[in-house]
């Protein structure tokens, strides 16, 4: 199953649906009935958000993490609709491959970035970082974990060949940036052993290390996998412990994550935490303080 053809569709359909609802309506002489319904692609998502962060305060439990405030919620409900309107609407649906790859003959001796998207995404999610990283003339790569519904496992040939893309293009261990189920890809990669010294740095942003209570009720089996202490999340720490130290991770998380909850899931042992106050789930694969830390890493020294 692609997720763009998904995506795609959604879109079509639910435009079309509320267009032909809002003639029906105008037809049948209700005007307000009409409006209601070209409100509906906006009005669908923006409660789906919106019951996520009203349930946030329940799902955060025991969580010794301090607790986003009801304004907080507000704004991040804001922003995480607006989001989800333009990278499911757009950059996701019809926008994928906007923004090539970028492996210039100059990337020899620069660090790159491996780019992974979470669950139900493709890379068109990383458009923005795609556009700026070019900019930059740091050679990066984002690459689509499909199908969509699968075991995460499934996942781990095309994280060893983005790393492998960057390594032959640069030269050089490349640093690995993954949103939510991204960052579950590339442990189960590093998971295998031998693999230490072909990534600087893991960042994960808002990825369920531990699950999330969410995930108990999804189907999918890749969604099943992350559902809080689930089986396979203990096998990964196992085989994790057996391979003996890891590479640098670096966990992004927040207290407004609308989707990992409790905020304690997306943080591993011995891993530098970095909170990225008031950002929802989506919201902090584009806020600046990322951006800012990712930066800091790609100048960072060689290990």
């Amino acid at each position: 199953m692609d997720a763009q053809r998904v995506y795609c569709w959604t879109v079509v359909l639910l435009v079309a649906g509320a267009a032909a609802l809002a003639l029906a309506a105008l037809a049948a002489g209700r005007p307000g009935w009409a409006l209601a319904a070209l409100a509906l692609p906006v009005a669908l998502p923006a409660t789906l958000r919106a019951a996520e962060f009203v349930l946030l305060p329940w799902l955060h439990g025991d969580d010794p993490t301090p607790r986003a405030t009801p304004a907080a919620r507000l704004r991040a409900w804001w922003r995480e609709t607006a989001l989800t309107l333009r990278v499911f609407g757009w950059q996701q649906a019809f926008g994928r491959m906007a923004q090539p790859d970028h492996l210039p003959p100059q990337a020899r001796g620069r660090r790159g970035v491996l780019l992974l998207h979470g669950f139900l995404c493709n890379r068109g999610v990383w458009s923005p970082w795609l556009a700026r990283l070019r900019a930059a003339g740091v050679p990066c790569v984002a690459v689509d974990l499909q199908p969509m519904v699968t075991g995460i496992d499934d996942y781990v040939a095309t994280v060893a060949a983005g790393v492998a893309r960057l390594r032959a293009a640069t030269g050089e261990a490349p640093l690995v940036v993954a949103h939510s189920m991204g960052g579950l890809a590339v442990r189960a990669w590093l998971a295998e052993g031998g693999h230490d010294d072909e990534v600087h740095t893991v960042v994960t942003l808002g990825t369920p290390h531990h699950g999330c209570r969410l995930a108990r009720y999804a189907l999918s089996i890749n969604a099943r996998q992350m559902s809080l202490g689930s089986p396979w999340l203990r096998a990964l720490a196992e085989r994790e412990a057996r391979v003996g130290p890891r590479v640098p991770y670096v966990c992004c998380w927040s207290e407004c994550d609308n989707v990992v909850m409790p905020p304690l899931a997306a943080r591993l042992v011995d891993a530098e935490h970095r909170q990225i106050a008031g950002a929802g789930h989506l919201t902090m694969v584009y806020a600046p303080a990322v951006y800012a830390l990712v930066q800091r890493l790609l100048a960072a020294p060689a290990r």
